[in-house]
């Protein structure tokens, strides 16, 4: 055993572990308003640990066979870290003390071992870390009287996904004799019907937890009934850690057609009817729920274009989606009444009263929609010039035409912020640390609008 490579290669994940254990100790000590702190210092530590590994080019192996580090696994930990810094800043004001921040802690370290996952034992781990938390984080940030009917909901599908990826895991090992994750690419080159099977419950298991068409009943329940920060954290960084659990299954493996005509048919449903779900919506909450159903669509239908693309097409599609996303949570106004402020109504005039927040909040529904030169739509070029690459001109022009029922939607915001009428009762307004949250976000997704290939580079 290296234990050099294990202190260092797994460095932010040590970092955040320390953190869950000083939030227990500050628990057991009565400290509990010393939470966020806490939570604060381990996240911003864990995140220069994550830039130094980028920096220096690290990459090792600290259990062989299990968990590796390389340049796409390092990119995977800051993208989670990163977005955790304005989730806890967006937390600060809703909650004060230690469970909270020890959930979401856990949740991250779950997010953060993902990208580096070698062997299916390890990524179901992951998996189980980013997502068992965030049934309890879901009820105790609740803010509606459904919020544990949704959890309950969140709970019973993940656990339906979590047995679903265990039955595809077994079907694999049955026939390769391998825990590896490249065991998923073998079965699949092998072609016996067993095999087939388990990598196909492994792939219906990683859609089901994006949330994808008509695995997505959990989400808008959920979204609704969290509180902004909870619902901010699973729209972003839960979101990313499911997408880059199916990067590091599928990552370059050639799928046979029908594979991916399976994933080809729900990525195109998730487009068609996460917008158009999207436009009957009058909550804020419950309308990015399905539009990340939509774009959890884009995300899968990425799969679609050649191996090599495809990493560079995905991640940065997330980096945007979910810079974006914190965004607009960031911007939102606050108060005391939840389930009056979420409601659309709640953002008319909103540029009359909070200019800033205003244009900000409407710059991330455009980028959403994939308007140039916003940083969605170079995510979504990246997305449809690969699939198109790959030779699926008719499934690009379907994805295309879904893409445009978005549209209405974003605008739909766009409209009540500018163009309506502020209520006259109208006080709400985003939070303190809210605007340092909508600095740190709205600044690097600036940075990706007018230098998208700065980042593509790194990539």
């Amino acid at each position: 055993m290296n234990v050099g490579a294990i202190l260092i290669g797994m460095l932010p994940e040590h970092l955040l572990l320390g953190g869950v254990v000083t939030l227990m100790l500050a628990e057991i000590a009565g400290r509990r308003e010393a939470g966020f702190a806490i939570a604060l210092g381990a996240v911003l530590a864990a995140l220069a640990a994550a830039g130094w590994m980028a920096l220096t080019g690290f990459a090792g192996t600290p259990f062989p066979g299990h968990l590796s580090v390389d340049a796409l696994a390092v990119t995977g930990k800051l993208l989670v870290l990163g977005l955790a810094f304005p989730v806890l800043l967006v937390s600060r004001d809703d909650f004060r003390d230690t469970r909270y921040y020890a959930l979401l802690l856990s949740s991250l370290y779950g997010a953060s071992l993902i990208p580096a996952a070698e062997s299916f034992t390890t990524l179901f781990l992951a998996i189980e870390l980013l997502s068992l938390p965030v049934y309890v984080l879901v009820m105790i940030g609740m803010q509606r009287p459904g919020g544990t009917e949704a959890a309950l909901k969140y709970l019973v599908l993940g656990s339906t996904a979590t047995a679903m990826l265990l039955m595809g895991i077994s079907l694999l090992y049955g026939v390769t004799g391998s825990m590896a994750i490249t065991a998923f690419a073998d079965g699949l080159s092998g072609g016996q019907p067993l095999a087939l099977a388990g990598a196909a419950l492994v792939v219906l298991a990683l859609l089901l937890k994006s949330a994808i068409v008509p695995f997505h009943a959990w989400a808008p329940d959920a979204y609704e009934a969290a509180c902004v920060p909870v619902t901010a954290h699973m729209a972003s960084i839960v979101k990313s850690g499911a997408l880059l659990a199916a990067l590091t299954v599928i990552g370059t493996t050639t799928l046979p057609a029908s594979l991916l005509m399976l994933i080809a048919t729900l990525a195109l449903a998730s487009m068609a009817w996460g917008n158009l779900a999207a436009i009957g919506q009058a909550g804020f909450r419950r309308l990015f729920a399905y539009s990340s159903i939509a774009h959890a669509g884009y995300l899968w239908f990425a799969f679609l274009g050649a191996g090599e693309g495809r990493s560079e097409a995905i991640v940065y599609y997330l980096i945007a989606y979910a810079l974006m996303g914190l965004v607009a949570f960031s911007a939102l106004p606050r108060g005391t009444d939840d389930a009056r402020e979420d409601r659309l109504a709640a953002l008319q005039g909103l540029f009359h009263r909070q200019p800033l927040a205003a244009v900000l909040l409407a710059a991330a529904m455009l980028s959403l929609a994939g308007l140039p030169p916003l940083p969605g739509f170079v995510a979504k070029f990246l997305v449809f010039q690969n699939v198109l690459a790959a030779g699926h001109v008719a499934l690009a022009v379907l994805g295309l035409l879904a893409s445009y029922l978005g549209l209405y939607v974003y605008l739909r915001v766009v409209q009540a912020l500018f163009m309506a009428e502020s209520p006259a009762d109208a006080s709400a307004r985003p939070r303190a640390l809210a605007w340092l949250a909508l600095t740190l976000t709205a600044l690097p997704a600036g940075w990706l609008m007018f230098f998208p290939g700065s980042v593509l580079g790194l990539l």
